[in-house]
């Protein structure tokens, strides 16, 4: 089997967009949340990928505050590469607090967030434009066709959702699907080793429906680097990591799980066998898992980025894998103990049925 480089492009979903099997994330493009890259260094960072290979760069329009999109626009100005770019944006997340129409996904909200996106990234499209989160209030019907008409306006290429739920995503698609609107391309979620828990409904839905599933913290908000220790539940020495575990953030709640720290325990005996840092064996592992289309990696260091695209460059061994496997495995719960091998028995009435193989059936 050959090893992908970054220069080894898929399809985005059903679309006809081609995109690096890893994405620059650039939520630490700025210093104004205590910590990330400053100015010279987001240059550097984003010349570096794109010198290897890469062709997509994902950020949101409340990424420090805006400067995220700014060094981006800036960079690309500069250097005339935004058409070899891939460029991806997000709105969902309130600009303008005591305002109800500043945040959310309504109509009047997104072509705010977008003609304002637009002039921080200096260009007059984006290439992707992500719904960053379930509002829970506007309907469906006005997103889509309101990203649809962005679409036709010629302001926007493809749409895609990200932190959603999987009926909200399938009930989108449908409705696209019904209408011949543009469809929705793309799907991102929080997926790592300590986080699996889209496998139920998630992935399956994005395979069915055409939507290429881009990953996001695929390192457990660095949970699985392998560079912090545990003091009971809790990570220990230098890194955001620390920093973040109190912020009260739902992303950080994955460190008081002891199930967790031996996830990390396995990671790094696997990682030791393959002569290969945790953080790479651990981005190995989402990029090759089924649905997977381009993972999103951050990097605050030329290092860290040199580092993280490496993971690349190896296959995990068969048995190891299956270490992996088996202490990360989501727990089966309702109803997915109706569809397991013993349960699909009693609806076959004990014959034997052949059927497309699915990737992901509870054990």
């Amino acid at each position: 089997m050959s090893i992908p480089s970054l220069a080894s492009y898929s399809l985005l979903g059903r679309s006809g967009l081609r995109v690096s099997p890893l994405c620059l994330g650039t939520m630490t493009f700025g210093t104004e949340w205590g910590f990330g890259s400053p100015r010279d260094t987001v240059f550097e960072l984003i010349a570096r990928y794109l010198d290897a290979g890469g062709n997509f760069i994902d950020t949101a329009d409340g990424y420090t505050g805006g400067t995220s999109e700014k060094l981006i626009g800036e960079y690309l100005a500069e250097s005339g590469r935004r058409e070899q770019v891939v460029l991806a944006t997000k709105f969902s997340f309130s600009v303008q607090p005591g305002d109800p129409n500043a945040g959310g996904n309504s109509r009047k909200h997104i072509r705010r967030a977008l003609d304002a996106s637009l002039r921080r990234l200096q260009t007059d499209y984006v290439d992707l434009y992500w719904l960053h989160a379930w509002d829970g209030l506007t309907p469906v019907e006005e997103v889509m066709s309101t990203l649809d008409d962005l679409v036709r306006a010629g302001k926007v290429r493809y749409i895609g959702l990200s932190d959603v739920p999987a009926w909200y995503l399938a009930r989108a698609q449908t409705i696209a699907e019904l209408r011949g609107s543009e469809r929705l391309a793309g799907l991102q979620l929080e997926y790592s080793l300590v986080e699996r828990n889209i496998e139920r409904e998630h992935i399956p839905a994005a395979l069915a429906l055409g939507l290429g599933l881009c990953p996001w913290s695929p390192l457990g908000s660095g949970m699985l680097t392998g560079k912090y220790g545990r003091a009971g539940t809790r990570a220990e020495g230098e890194g955001r990591l620390v920093m973040m575990q109190a912020s009260g953030n739902p992303a950080f709640e994955k460190l008081i799980s002891e199930r967790n720290w031996q996830i990390v325990d396995v990671l790094v005996e696997v990682a030791r066998e393959l002569g290969r840092p945790p953080a790479q064996v651990a981005l190995n592992w989402v990029t090759t898992r089924p649905g997977v289309t381009s993972t999103i990696i951050g990097a605050t260091k030329p290092a860290q980025l040199d580092d993280n695209l490496k993971a690349l460059e190896f296959t995990i061994p068969a048995e190891l894998a299956a270490r992996l496997e088996a202490v990360s495995r989501p727990e089966t719960v309702h109803p997915y103990h109706f569809f397991s091998p013993g349960m699909r028995g009693m609806l076959t009435g004990g014959t034997t049925v052949q059927a497309a193989p699915a990737w992901y059936w509870p054990r």
